[in-house]
């Protein structure tokens, strides 16, 4: 060790010394540098959670939220509407690695306050699964974290605004908790309307819209949610002796073609009123069978929101030149010739049977079991549009 030279002199494998055999081994073990684990990905980590999440979600939750909104933002794919496509941002967290860091990227994307929070604590919860695998050295969540941060930064007092600036709600304006936006735009059209509406399906020069309206009548005259009726089978009607009622008990989703569990995951007992009895005796078949669908297309199947969309609304058609022509729908129709006032979408008709029974007096508790609601929602939202309505003089 004395010698400027020594590390040319020595023998790391202990040849020369005559000790090779006995310690060249385990020197060289002690030698080697250790082998280190790359941290899982961002990805990984997410594909993984999903095989676990998706027994425990309705599949249009899974589908369109988990397995769509939620992946595409961790792969930085952004929606154009021009093209109709996903594109590419620099955003993608993808492919990293698990690291405080991806929690900018994903942050920085594109999407509304709302799913950003819920993707945060979905991917909160892959983390601290992955965790409790022993499958990352990260000792901290950084999204939890980042969760945490959030909330409290979040202003009690602000009012919230839309993508336009108007003010939704100020802070003392009790906010609705209603998350999908067909239950929370609540406009209604009148009875007159409801009446020329289904008048006009029944009446309509167009097959199709003539065998949707049968359709268009049951969701008018139960406040039923389109999917629920899509998914009506015979054998959920009951009409005898011991009372006449249907049983909404599941719902079909055209777009992944799947029958599931009511949007509230309950089972709704609708007791019929003559009206409705009498649409339902009037179409159905003498060569019924419990499990055939009430309302079918024009093809014999089940209908879907497409369907009642291109009936309701319209779809627009290009001819041989190119030229892109409107083929406006029943109800685009009745707006165009101002027989009804305005346009509403096909999930009014619930709004419309809500509305207008709220108004004539129904029973509030009777009215809500009935329609998947609840008596707070009826007074907030149904009740309150009437604005002829007054205090009787007492």
């Amino acid at each position: 060790s004395d010698s400027e030279n020594w590390q040319i002199l020595f023998d790391p494998t202990f040849v020369k010394y005559g000790l090779a055999v006995k310690y060249t081994s385990a020197a060289l073990k002690l030698a080697a540098p250790p082998i280190v684990e790359p941290e899982i990905t961002v990805g990984t980590m997410w594909e993984d959670y999903l095989i676990w999440k998706q027994p425990q979600l309705q599949p249009t939750t899974f589908q369109f939220k988990f397995n769509s909104t939620f992946t595409n933002a961790l792969k930085g794919l952004v929606w154009d509407g021009k093209t109709k496509s996903f594109t590419g941002s620099q955003n993608s967290v993808w492919d990293l690695p698990l690291c405080p860091s991806v929690t900018d990227l994903i942050l920085a994307h594109k999407m509304s306050a709302d799913s950003k929070s819920n993707l945060f604590s979905s991917l909160s919860e892959a983390f601290t699964r992955l965790q409790s695998q022993g499958k990352t050295k990260l000792a901290v969540n950084p999204f939890a974290i980042v969760s945490t941060i959030a909330e409290n930064k979040t202003d009690k007092y602000k009012s919230v605004v839309d993508t336009e600036g108007s003010v939704n709600y100020r802070w003392w304006d009790k906010e609705d908790t209603e998350k999908n936006l067909a239950e929370r735009d609540r406009r209604a059209f009148t009875k007159d309307e409801r009446d020329i509406i289904i008048k006009a399906f029944y009446e309509s020069t167009r097959h199709g819209d003539r065998k949707a309206a049968p359709l268009i009548e049951f969701l008018f005259l139960t406040g039923c949610r389109p999917g629920e009726a899509f998914a009506l089978e015979w054998k959920d009607l009951f009409m005898g002796k011991d009372g006449d009622y249907i049983r909404f008990s599941k719902s079909y989703n055209g777009q992944i073609k799947n029958v599931q569990v009511t949007k509230t995951g309950d089972i709704r007992i609708f007791k019929m009123y003559p009206k409705l009895r009498e649409l339902l005796l009037r179409i159905k078949p003498a060569t019924a069978q419990p499990n055939d669908l009430v309302f079918t297309n024009t093809r014999g199947d089940a209908y879907n929101s497409g369907c009642i969309g291109i009936v309701w609304n319209g779809k627009p058609e290009t001819d041989k030149n190119g030229i892109r022509n409107e083929n406006p729908g029943v109800v685009s129709r009745l707006v165009a010739s101002t027989l009804i006032s305005r346009y509403l979408s096909p999930y009014h008709a619930r709004h419309t049977f809500i509305t207008l029974m709220a108004q004539a007096g129904t029973d509030l508790f009777l009215l809500a079991t009935a329609c998947g609601n609840s008596v707070e929602v009826i007074q907030r939202h149904y009740l309150g549009v009437n604005e002829n309505a007054q205090f009787p003089d007492i």
